[in-house]
């Protein structure tokens, strides 16, 4: 048994063979949205931020969920929140970050020794702070990429990541290089029976 096939031939009209409706369709819906955003300033769907004047605060044009460049939070004593877990750099899908992790002689849990991000790479979607479990990471600095003459300024290491960073008002993860020795109760990973 062989299947039937039916050869069915496209009638295009003359209309739609010619394209000339369907381009100035698009061109008046490009004017509608540019006399829109023109003629009706701030109530349009988009405002333009004329960067440089004073009365602009730009800061007030970000969205509640604006991505910006990333940023590493600290601990009450300083030292960087990232426990080296690479979580963040397991999720990222452009493989932008990158941890070397370190013990501390401390006795204290781990660290990273390097943790550098290229921003060029990065997509902006997020997951790496999604992905960690002691909020280390965070994209909420309401910055954008600052523009850049060489590639290298644009990869940032945890000194420029820390410097962005405020104290972290979060507790997973600990308070204080050293949390586990005065609280060990508060860790539910210790066996308390």
């Amino acid at each position: 048994m062989t299947i039937g096939v039916k050869k069915v031939s496209l009638q295009r009209t003359t209309r739609e063979q010619i394209y000339l409706p369907a381009i100035l369709e698009g061109l008046l819906t490009t004017a509608r949205h540019f006399f829109k955003n023109t003629l009706t300033k701030g109530m349009g769907d988009v405002d333009t931020i004329r960067y440089g004047e004073p009365e602009v605060d730009v800061k007030d044009y970000y969205p509640e969920r604006f991505r910006g460049v990333h940023r590493l939070m600290r601990r009450e004593d300083g030292t960087v929140r990232c426990v080296a877990c690479m979580c963040c750099s397991t999720v990222c899908p452009a493989k932008c970050i990158y941890i070397v992790a370190e013990d501390r002689l401390d006795n204290s849990e781990k660290g990273p020794e390097s943790f550098v991000i290229d921003e060029l790479k990065c997509v902006v979607c997020g997951l790496c702070v999604e992905a960690c479990p002691c909020d280390a990471i965070r994209m909420d600095s309401r910055m954008h990429m600052p523009p850049s003459e060489t590639r290298g300024e644009a990869v940032l290491g945890k000194i420029e990541l820390m410097s962005r960073g405020t104290l972290s008002v979060a507790v997973q993860g600990g308070i204080g290089s050293d949390y586990r020795a005065a609280a060990p109760q508060a860790d539910p990973r210790f066996d308390h029976g």
